[in-house]
């Protein structure tokens, strides 16, 4: 059973996931604020690895994005910082990456280096399940869970139902249509979508995208079995003389919400 299967089956609580981009603004906050992160409440943690052309994502982490590659950051380096991290922390990490630097890593190497690295999940956000079969073959064997993303505009059941088999760990349920960033409200159609979902499948659904206050976490929480933040809280980093300790504070209010 993987570290991410673990907390779903063990925690009487909803699983709040935060996203750092790795690197950003620099190696030394990363390797600081995760472990503060952890300590005000997150249960697990998204490492992102930079990427000149992340379609999935807003303004926010395509800046951080740009910024940590013009400091030199690197799928190789991502792995070194997930390495220092996983001495300092005990909750799954999960790096979100897109799959043209895992291919040209090397799938197999990647997957190794990541796993020796102590990482526990993948998620990749311009790989389908209908595509994902090499990389899935190669993470499991490393034991590391593919986490699949499912989108509000999936209407088919079909679809819903292959997204739901496949995906490991737990189902990244996409809240809104469009990228990434921090919104001042959820879509009303998200409690029917979260319902439709929980139609075709028992698996855990954590829902990311678009939540930025405690108060949006404690909707989302309501509904699924985790919240994702991510914008907002490098939003917080960049604006901050003590990330750190102000990101510290944004966890703790949101844990509060949420229960």
């Amino acid at each position: 059973m993987s570290r991410i299967e673990s907390f779903f089956q063990s925690a009487q609580r909803k699983a709040l996931i935060a996203y750092v981009t790795a690197g950003y603004p620099d190696v030394d906050t990363t390797l600081e604020v995760v472990p503060a992160l952890v300590e005000a409440g997150c249960d697990m943690v998204e490492l992102g690895i930079p990427f000149s052309d992340p379609l999935a994502d807003g303004t926010t982490i395509q800046r951080a994005s740009h910024r940590a590659l013009q400091g030199g950051i690197t799928p190789r380096k991502c792995i070194g910082i997930a390495g220092e991290l996983r001495k300092r922390v005990d909750v799954p990490l999960i790096f979100m990456g897109y799959y043209n630097p895992m291919l040209h890593y090397g799938l197999d190497g990647f997957c190794d280096a990541s796993a020796e690295a102590g990482i526990d999940g993948l998620i990749v956000p311009d790989l389908p399940p209908e595509e994902g079969a090499e990389l899935e073959k190669v993470a499991i064997d490393k034991g590391i869970d593919l986490i699949y993303l499912l989108a509000p505009t999936t209407t088919d059941e079909g679809r819903l139902r292959l997204v739901a088999e496949r995906s490991r760990g737990f189902i990244y349920v996409v809240s809104l249509k469009g990228v990434t960033g921090a919104r001042t409200d959820l879509p009303p159609e998200l409690e029917g979508f979260i319902s439709r979902v929980k139609g075709v499948t028992d698996k855990p659904l954590c829902v990311g995208f678009g939540i930025s206050t405690p108060e949006q976490a404690k909707q989302v929480s309501a509904l699924s079995d985790g919240v994702i933040m991510g914008s907002r809280i490098l939003d917080i980093i960049d604006g901050s003389d003590k990330p750190t300790a102000a990101v510290g504070d944004f966890i703790r209010q949101v844990k509060k919400a949420i229960g």
